[in-house]
């Protein structure tokens, strides 16, 4: 059922729980639903938003599942499945610490709690980074948003957003945001990346360039916000040195997300040095027992459907502590390194046993830069010199995105090894 939040409370109230979810977008609804439907016990769901569903509630445009489902009907079919199958999911209640192994700090409209549950699930997602933190110099004027501030502005407030815009990224959630822009009738003067070519199917990015008529800039930086009161330009320079102006009154800075991970940090859970979110093994378990982690917190950033598959496969893990507590399922097992040009692995863990690598059998592999070469690269995966894995990459590889690699080769891992490494590599 779906929690009201009526009441309030006087001091710390305690009590305790099965399994608690940080965070209801995808992930951490899909765990609780599976969770809540295999009876295991209370399970309970907070979310600091006014309504659950995640980053999908703002993302108007199809696609998530099927070509013909919006965000806001994927994350209310999420919701309802998770309440359906028993799962209490509470909104407007802010996580604010992790004082001990899975008991959570909390606040909301029924006052100040303590929170321990035999199992904790981090599912709090990733965020962008703002244009303060791109470095982006430039005076503070109204008209910069990051594509979830768009989104929000335009679906759910119906704000004025500008006449003329800039869009900073050619990923695929920056042509989510060229969508926006246009539903809001603002035209867009130029769309930059620092990439030799945008980061999704070509067709797409072809339907932006010539049916819409939004010029494309690659290799190209934003070096200054320019005005004041409001946006009135921005300074952009290219590869060759070149610089420019291009005027407008709205700036929009998409992609660059970053884990929301700041509960994991505070709590002293190891952090994975490539993706900045939690470092898990292929149970999704941190190295605290009883503690996992799912979702965008781990890589950012997957689509809804990913992360929500993922949250199926975690739940099977959280299943599988809850039935032997005292073991430490999982922990222990050689590291996963990428090497450039991939950017991260993960899950970026194996487990000591590799029974464990029932739990997942899909690992992703972010690119970071070009394939070396161009195509007919390589991915492969080696401990000590030894070849675990070796296959062809397709030609849909592209440059920020993330690659599905399989995990049959698991099972060829020495536990006492060394590191795992990815590599993509030219024959």
């Amino acid at each position: 059922m779906v929690n009201d939040n009526g009441g309030a409370a006087v001091g710390r109230r305690e009590r305790h729980v099965d399994v608690l979810v940080v965070g209801a977008g995808p992930a951490g609804l899909t765990v609780a639903e599976h969770l809540a439907a295999a009876d295991c016990g209370t399970v309970e769901v907070l979310d600091r938003e006014p309504h659950a569903g995640g980053v999908p509630r703002h993302c108007l445009h199809g696609g998530f599942g099927t070509p013909w489902t919006s965000g806001p009907r994927y994350a209310a079919r999420r919701l309802r499945a998770a309440t359906d199958a028993g799962a209490v999911v509470r909104t407007s209640v802010t996580v604010t610490g992790l004082p001990a192994p899975r008991t959570a700090d909390v606040t909301g409209p029924d006052g100040l709690e303590r929170i321990t549950a035999r199992a904790l699930v981090l599912a709090t997602g990733a965020r962008e980074r703002s244009r303060a933190a791109r470095l982006v110099p430039g005076t503070r004027p109204a008209g910069i948003y990051t594509t979830g501030e768009l989104q929000q502005a335009v679906h759910r407030f119906g704000q004025y957003i500008g006449r003329r815009a800039v869009v900073v990224g050619a990923e695929p959630v920056a042509y989510a945001a060229l969508d926006t822009l246009r539903r809001a009738g603002v035209a867009v003067v130029a769309q930059l990346t620092d990439f030799d070519r945008p980061q999704v199917p070509p067709l797409r990015a072809a339907d932006a360039r010539l049916r819409h008529a939004v010029p494309l800039l690659t290799r190209t930086t934003a070096t200054e916000v320019l005005g004041r009161g409001r946006v009135t330009g921005a300074r952009i320079r290219h590869a060759d040195g070149r610089t420019a102006r291009l005027p407008c009154d709205t700036l929009v800075f998409t992609g660059d997300f970053i884990p929301e991970a700041e509960l994991a940090r505070e709590a002293g859970i190891r952090l994975d040095r490539a993706t900045r979110g939690p470092l898990v093994d292929t149970d999704f378990g941190t190295d605290v027992p009883g503690v996992f982690a799912v979702g965008n917190v781990l890589h950012a950033v997957e689509p809804a459907v990913a992360v929500a598959a993922e949250g199926g496969a975690a739940a099977a893990a959280v299943r599988r502590f809850l039935g032997h507590e005292e073991v430490q399922l999982g922990v222990g097992g050689p590291e996963l390194v990428a090497e450039p040009p991939a950017r991260w692995i993960t899950p970026g863990r194996l487990p000591r046993e590799p029974r464990s690598a029932d739990g997942v059998r899909r690992f992703s592999v972010r690119l970071a830069g070009p394939l070396p070469g161009g195509g007919g690269a390589f991915l492969t995966v080696t401990q000590d010199g030894r070849i675990l894995h070796r296959e062809r990459l397709r030609g849909s590889a592209r440059t920020g995105n993330s690659l599905d690699l399989d995990g049959y080769w698991v099972r060829n891992v020495d536990p006492g090894g060394g590191a795992v490494r990815v590599a993509i590599v030219r024959p």
